[in-house]
């Protein structure tokens, strides 16, 4: 190799990631909530492009199904609107109504009606309330035992052991064995160390399954049925429609706004003597013209990605999740004579809507696994946690499977997986283990 310096030639070839490949590559990842927020930044930036609204009078009559008549129509809108929001909070202010509170105690009362979460479940304690509202600490703990004398029962606990002791108490029908078990043995109870458990209290296995099977009827989340997730949507990108034995595939672009460039504000501002603003003209019209190539690339791109995923997981569209084959992006990349990469930002928050529901187009590349299944074809992880929940809902609870055992039966139907594959893929599916499933009648 020669050290010395001096003068070469060398000529390479390489991509230059230009301005308009930038937003190209952009426009692509971008969801179609973000592509509209983009959009309205581009129409603030650039002074000839304007945005048009879709027609959604068009929308709604091209989707528009018959209905009885106008009556009814109107009854279904008014179904629609949302009730307002009711909380454990409201609940139990209502309770204390009719009350003869102090001011003093109406004050620690709504602090602490504050300080509980969405569960019903009391987050501070008396010590730091009392500090907090510079008030004895006998006064709070008089309001807390309030709380907890409130319905629904269980409310106000500090723990889930408080919680279900208290819905005990107040229950006619709780077996004798179930308090005692809730109160001086829950942690070996709730880790179902039920054999030195039954041997303490001098019973037989049996009633300690009954117990147990009480316990499971209270609830463990007193306040829950009061709070409301607000529920999230998603636009779907892609349609999927079954007929016969042949699936469409439609992209749902409609209702994304249409950009227009202003052409006659342009020709004024073009015929304009001043030389920077002739040349603040062109290049927005060349930035006109590389957003409608790079949102034309965008919906080309999600068209192929999707009548790909489509070609490759047919069976999922006909029999549903657990037809789901694996799939790589790699291959579907190699197959369409594109980047890897780009499939990737392709399937990135975009929904496809089929007749099993709406999933992201990442869910449709599962893992794959070493196994085979009859016919000598590669199994997805979901085809093999359906199958584990299958053996594990027909089991004989009284003797569940273990990993091991349900190992060796997937391996004997040819699906190569390991016992820790199994235990990984059961914890993920929130399955117990074989020694909390059984049960003891």
């Amino acid at each position: 190799m020669q050290m010395k310096p001096g003068l070469w030639q060398q000529q390479s070839v390489k991509l230059a990631m230009t301005q308009e490949l930038t937003q190209a590559i952009t426009l692509l990842q971008y969801s179609a909530q973000e592509l509209v927020e983009f959009l309205e930044s581009k129409s603030v930036e650039n002074p000839f492009i304007q945005l048009e609204a879709p027609d959604l009078k068009a929308l709604y009559k091209k989707e528009r199904k018959p209905r009885v008549n106008d009556q009814t129509e109107h009854k279904n809108w008014i179904e629609l609107i949302p009730d307002s929001s009711y909380t454990i909070t409201d609940h139990l202010e209502t309770q204390v109504q009719l009350l003869n509170l102090t001011k003093s105690q109406k004050r620690i009362l709504d602090f602490l009606l504050h300080n509980m979460d969405e569960n019903g479940y009391m987050k501070m304690n008396s010590a730091d309330a009392s500090r907090f509202l510079e008030l004895d600490e006998k006064e709070v703990v008089y309001i807390m035992n309030m709380i907890k004398r409130m319905e629904p029962a269980g409310i106000g606990a500090r723990d889930l052991q408080e919680c279900l002791f208290m819905q005990i108490e107040r229950r006619l029908d709780a077996p004798f064995l179930a308090e005692i078990i809730v109160r001086d043995h829950f942690i070996e109870f709730a880790n179902k160390r039920w054999k030195p458990l039954a041997k303490t209290l001098g019973v037989d296995l049996k009633e300690i399954q009954e117990a147990a099977d009480f316990i499971k009827t209270l609830n463990p989340k007193p306040g829950s049925c009061f709070h409301q997730d607000l529920s999230s949507y998603v636009r779907p990108d892609v349609s999927v429609i079954l007929s016969g034995e042949t699936i469409e595939v439609h992209l749902l672009n409609e209702d994304l706004p249409k950009v227009v460039f202003q052409r006659d504000y342009f020709k004024q501002m073009a015929a304009h003597s001043d030389i920077e603003v002739k040349k603040f003209t062109k290049e927005k019209e060349k930035d006109y013209q590389w957003l409608l190539k790079s949102l034309e690339q965008r919906q080309q791109t999600i068209e192929r990605v999707s009548l790909k995923i489509v070609e490759k997981q047919r069976a999922f569209f006909f029999h549903g999740p657990g037809s789901l084959q694996p799939l790589t992006m790699k291959e579907v990349a190699d197959e369409l004579a594109i980047h890897e990469s780009t499939v990737s930002r392709t399937v990135r928050g975009k929904y496809m809507q089929t007749p099993f529901g709406t999933y992201e187009l990442k869910y449709f590349f599962p893992s794959g696994l070493s196994a085979v299944d009859t016919v000598g074809e590669m199994m997805s992880s979901n085809q093999v946690k359906t199958r584990i929940e299958a053996l594990v809902s027909s089991e004989d609870k009284r003797k569940p499977m273990s990993d091991q055992t349900i190992c060796t039966i997937l391996n004997e139907e040819g699906l190569t997986v390991s016992r820790r594959t199994v235990a990984k893929y059961r914890e993920q599916l929130n399955i117990p283990s074989s020694s909390k499933r059984k049960r003891y009648d």
